[in-house]
Formats: structure tokens, C-alpha cells, sequence
């Protein structure tokens, strides 16, 4: 865990908005490259990222603030909802905001919304992979006590490593996130050039990352008891990942009825 990059003078870099950095720049450009294919031109999707960039980052904060406000903002200035630049985003809210700030550009710019859709979708993945190599530096969407070879142990003062206590090792859930998206970045780049329909790579992108977000949440240990819900089973990702992939199963059976009926 290094959560400091560096720092300049006064100005103190973190590990977690470089790697924010990087992912939006890896998913514009290799957007912008496969966006060709489609007839949309590059500058259309560069265009869009302050859009997708802004949209994500309230959304996210939004969303955790909601989240965590009783551990980590209730009775605290109102600034601290504003030092993003410490981590705390959730990637649903993100999801959210960059889908509805996405939609209000498109439909401004009158470009194609599922042909965009399909474009950027493994985009996200792959900016979601530095998203949680960020999340590992940073300390924070830590696994649960784990004794597997692969386990990790934070540096002291972490959560999971208490002062003068030994260090618990826990799930690297940020490494698995990072490697199953690495992993879906690479299926949607496959299925884009071979698509049916325009949504097509959209809507399984929703589907599949559903279901390895609510995968990987089943070793996650940074939630607090009253945040687990069913029993303790399920966390809050995981509710919402049945949204998503219900979603995601709906457009996969409308999107290519709609094509059909349109010829």
C-alpha cells in the first residue's frame, strides 16, 4: 500500500488519481481507435470524455458518500465529500453518472447511442482494471482474512493491521477485479468485431460484469456488518448487480427485435 506518488512543493500526488488518470486515458484511446469501425470518428469520442469523466466522478463519490455516511462523513466538514483525490468512489454510482452524462452527449452531438455504447464498452473494462490497481495502493476494497499462498498483508495502520498488532491476510480482491476485467476487456474487443447488432457488446458488458463483480464481492472484507444484507450474504455491489444484469439480459432480448422491426 503507497498511497502517495510523490510530492511537489506543496501539492501532494496520490497513487489512486494517477491510476484514475491512466484509466481514462487507456479507455479514450483505445476508444477512439476502435471507434473507426463504426464510421464514428475519433475526435467524436475524445469529445466525450470530459463528459464520461465528470459524469463518473460524481457519480461515484455520490454513491459512496450515500454509502459510507454514517462511518465517514456524518458530523465531518462538508469538504471531506470533496477529497476524492483519498479514493472513495463506487463504481456503480460511476457507471451511472458516465451513462447518463454519455446518453445527454450523444443525443447533443446526434451520434448513434448503441454504435457509442459499443465502443466504449471495453474501454471501461479496461480503465476499470488501473481503477483497482488503484484501489490497492490506496488500501482501500480489501478482501476478507484469506491464508491462501496468494494472500497479502497491508502495512501497519491499516484497517486489516492494527498498531503493534500482527498484520491479518486477507483476499488481494483488487488483483482479482483487476484480472477478470483485464479478462473482459479482452472478450468484448473479440465480440465488438463480431457483433449482430448495435448494444450488443453494451448489453453484455453489463451482464458479465455483473457477474463477476457479485464473484468478487464474496470475498470482500471491508464492509461494515450493517452493510451486508440477506443474512450477511449479499453486500450492496451484489443488490446491484442484479439490476445490472437484468438489464443487460433485457437489451440482449429487445436490441435485436428493435433491428429486425426496423428493416
Amino acid at each position: 500500500m503507497h498511497p502517495i506518488a510523490f510530492q511537489f512543493g506543496p501539492f501532494t500526488v496520490h497513487w489512486y488519481g494517477v491510476m484514475m488518470a491512466l484509466a481514462f486515458s487507456a479507455g479514450l484511446w483505445t476508444a477512439s481507435r476502435r471507434g473507426q469501425r463504426d464510421n464514428v470518428a475519433p475526435e467524436k469520442i475524445i469529445d466525450l470524455g470530459p463528459w464520461l469523466i465528470v459524469g463518473t466522478i460524481v457519480g461515484a463519490r455520490t454513491l459512496y458518500v450515500i454509502t459510507f455516511w454514517n462511518d465517514q462523513f456524518a458530523g465531518r466538514p462538508i469538504a471531506e465529500i470533496f477529497k476524492v483525490w483519498r479514493g472513495g468512489l463506487v463504481f456503480y454510482g460511476g457507471l451511472l453518472g458516465a451513462t447518463l452524462a454519455g446518453v445527454i452527449y450523444v443525443r447533443l452531438k446526434k451520434l448513434p447511442l448503441w454504435k457509442v455504447a459499443d465502443i466504449v464498452s471495453p474501454s471501461i473494462a479496461l480503465g476499470y482494471v488501473f481503477g483497482r490497481v488503484g484501489c490497492l495502493l490506496n488500501g482501500c476494497c480489501y478482501g476478507r482474512e484469506c491464508h491462501l499462498p496468494w494472500a497479502i498483508r497491508f502495512p501497519e495502520g491499516h484497517e486489516t493491521h492494527p498498531l503493534g498488532m500482527p498484520a491479518t491476510p486477507v483476499h488481494p480482491t483488487e488483483i482479482y477485479d483487476s484480472l477478470l476485467n483485464l479478462g473482459l476487456y479482452a472478450g468484448l474487443a473479440w465480440l465488438y468485431r463480431r457483433k449482430k447488432f448495435d448494444g450488443q457488446v453494451f448489453s453484455a458488458y453489463l451482464v458479465c460484469y455483473a457477474l463477476l463483480r457479485s464473484f468478487v464481492e464474496m470475498f470482500r472484507g471491508d464492509y461494515p456488518q450493517y452493510q451486508r444484507y440477506l443474512g450477511g450474504w449479499a453486500t450492496p455491489a451484489q443488490l446491484v448487480s442484479i439490476g445490472i444484469l437484468a438489464a443487460g439480459l433485457l437489451l440482449l432480448w429487445m436490441l435485436p427485435r428493435q433491428m429486425q422491426e426496423s428493416r
